[in-house]
């Protein structure tokens, strides 16, 4: 950053850094030895105290308010249990505060903008329930930009938050699309009166890591409309920067307000008399061009290719073009007829482009859609969803293994594959499968000390901690960890609790991703011990007390038959075999993240955590072997 200073000329007073979650991890005092960004941030060298900043800046008649949060906690854990931002009720109350100073004076021309670096999905909850987005809402801001996600996650991290449906259940919990709301709906009925009801809603963008996408955002505010161009700098600078701003992109811009201004002309007529664009150029620009294509056809045909013009007047650090143009004959209620695209040309002939992007004159919106990892981290609230995904998972595991034993005890039935052979005529699918896999863990509920040992490490993993570690240094304090969060002494010897819901990476995947398929795949294989011994039987018509007299007979008589060789091979099982092998890694692999992230001795700090899943399933191999 002295880098930057000193090349560009602009003094330090002007830049504002933020924590993240990795300037957090293993701090265990502010200020301490581990707290770097104490140390070496420019907020830190220039004396900026406290959680919440705020700037206005005023240009032709506007006030643009900027807040600036930081949610990341005082102290902080070590990775990977250090993910979310945990704002607190007296931090909400600051921020409210600051976004409130211009409120009583009625100014109309406002913009509030916030940035931080957690993005909502992102950010727990506080003591009371309340949350930062529902304070955006109430402040109705133009946007909240953020950081945290990377790029590997999808380009399209943005959403749009509105309170047309805020207490819908699912609100609380994830939003399938970037618009909750289908794009425009309700936007006919337009209310020009002065008593007109505005909508609260505001943006959220996302832009991206720099540290290994290398990935910078230029943000711009014209008639208070914010709008901003993403830029890739992984290979190299940019001569030449074009950022549009006016019209704005229908996909990340639009507001649910916008069909309303245009409707009533709220905005003064200079705001849509001309296109208007910021150069940011290296080098001394020639000409700049913009085209707007027509895609009706489903081709882009060219209707308008016209010169802009740099204004002289201008007060901003890019060059402002413009140039008039006919915006009522491009009303469309289509939000994503009419494309635009801006060329600049510096002395040398380089032409540079901004990104070709739809814009709607009326306002309306372009409708994109999330790709799967773009809804798993911008659409889902993790914090919330936690505690329910946690009990949905438990509850499948107790029912995996309470049920058919259950069922087993109570039923005078002896439960066996011929039982269930018959199912697998029918043409159900789903029958056959349901059939099958019920059977599989009745097979499993008849191996006592297993099934045993399987609901007691489900009835521990509930109640009791799962691992120990040292949480900040490698030999500072040692807590240990529940389902719940973590629990750790403090200096006067008194245990508190620290319910995050960043356990929830460590929590999840080991539920889901091994003792699930572990329960699974031991059922497997003892079912196919099972139906191994029921073919044997069937085959040399003998009684089960006559199996180890005619083993080796069976054996000649098999390798014999083709078909009868292949099934005495057991191929079935050694396919479950390798899928035992894949549990075993993706569990291993979770407990060195663990030893190395918290220096916690498996024999010592984990042992049930650790060894249950392997010692278990190595049993089952081992006592279905033989047949």
């Amino acid at each position: 950053m002295t880098d930057v200073f000193e090349s560009s000329g602009l003094s330090m007073k002007i830049f504002y850094d933020l924590r993240g979650n990795h300037d957090n991890f293993g701090v265990s005092e502010v200020g301490g030895m581990y707290d770097y960004f104490q140390k070496y941030s420019i907020n830190a060298a220039l004396g900026r105290a406290g959680n919440v900043h705020s700037v206005t800046l005023q240009s032709s008649g506007w006030k643009h308010l900027f807040v600036a949060i930081d949610t990341t906690s005082d102290i902080g854990l070590r990775g990977p249990t250090n993910l979310f931002g945990h704002p607190t009720d007296q931090l909400l109350e600051t921020i409210d505060s600051e976004l409130s100073q211009w409120d009583s004076e009625s100014i109309k021309l406002l913009t509030k903008t916030s940035f931080g670096h957690f993005p909502m999905s992102f950010s727990a909850v506080t003591e009371s329930g309340r949350s930062l987005k529902d304070l955006f809402l109430k402040h109705s801001l133009s946007a909240y930009l953020c950081g945290h996600l990377h790029t590997r996650f999808g380009k399209n991290l943005k959403r749009h938050y509105s309170s047309d449906n805020s207490h819908s259940l699912s609100e609380k919990y994830f939003q399938f699309n970037i618009h909750r709301s289908p794009p425009n709906h309700g936007t006919r009925s337009e209310n020009c009166t002065e008593k007109a009801k505005t909508p609260k809603e505001f943006w959220e963008w996302e832009m991206g890591d720099w540290r290994k996408s290398r990935a910078m955002r230029v943000v711009a505010i014209d008639a208070g409309h914010i709008s901003f161009v993403d830029l890739d700098l992984v290979s190299g600078p940019r001569k030449t920067i074009i950022l549009p701003t006016f019209p704005l992109d229908s996909r990340f811009m639009q507001r649910m307000s916008s069909p309303n201004e245009y409707a009533c002309e709220s905005l003064s007529a200079s705001s849509y008399n001309t296109i208007r664009t910021l150069v940011f150029s290296v080098s001394k620009i020639s000409s700049v061009f913009v085209k707007i294509f027509d895609s009706r056809s489903g081709s882009f045909d060219l209707v308008l290719a016209q010169a802009m013009k740099k204004q002289e007047m201008n007060n901003s650090r890019g060059d402002l073009y413009t140039t008039p143009w006919n915006w009522k004959a491009l009303s469309d209620p289509s939000p994503n007829r009419f494309w635009m695209q801006v060329e600049a040309t510096d002395i040398s002939g380089r032409s540079s482009f901004s990104h070709l992007r739809p814009f709607s004159i009326n306002g309306l919106t372009t409708k994109v859609d999330w790709k799967w990892k773009e809804f798993l981290v911008m659409g889902c609230h993790m914090a919330s969803l936690y505690h329910p995904i946690f009990y949905s998972i438990l509850l499948s595991l107790l029912s995996l293994l309470v049920i058919p034993k259950a069922l087993l005890l109570s039923s005078r039935k002896n439960y066996k594959y011929k039982n269930f052979s018959s199912y697998y005529n029918e043409r159900s699918i789903c029958r056959r499968i349901v059939a099958g896999a019920f059977w599989m863990l009745m097979e499993l509920s008849r191996m006592t000390a297993v099934w045993c040992c399987l609901l007691l490490y489900v009835v521990y993993l509930t109640f009791f901690h799962w691992l120990s570690g040292h949480i900040f240094t490698e030999t500072g304090t040692v807590g240990y960890m529940t389902r719940k969060g973590w629990f750790l002494k403090s200096s006067t010897g008194q245990q508190s609790f620290v319910d995050v819901p960043e356990v929830m990476v460590l929590v999840l995947p080991h539920l889901c991703f091994v003792l699930l398929p572990t329960i699974l795949i031991m059922a497997a294989l003892a079912a196919e011990k099972a139906a191994f011994h029921d073919y044997y039987i069937s085959v040399t018509a003998k009684k089960e007390d006559d199996l180890g007299e005619g083993s080796e007979k069976f054996a000649k008589h098999a390798t014999s038959h083709g078909l009868l060789g292949f099934c005495w091979s057991r191929w079935i099982r050694k396919i479950l075999l390798a899928v035992c092998l894949v549990i075993f890694w993706t569990h291993w692999k979770s407990c060195w993240i663990i030893l190395k992230a918290y220096d916690a001795n498996p024999a010592f700090y984990s042992p049930v955590y650790c060894f249950t899943v392997p010692v278990l399933l190595i049993y089952v191999i081992y006592s279905t072997t033989g047949f």
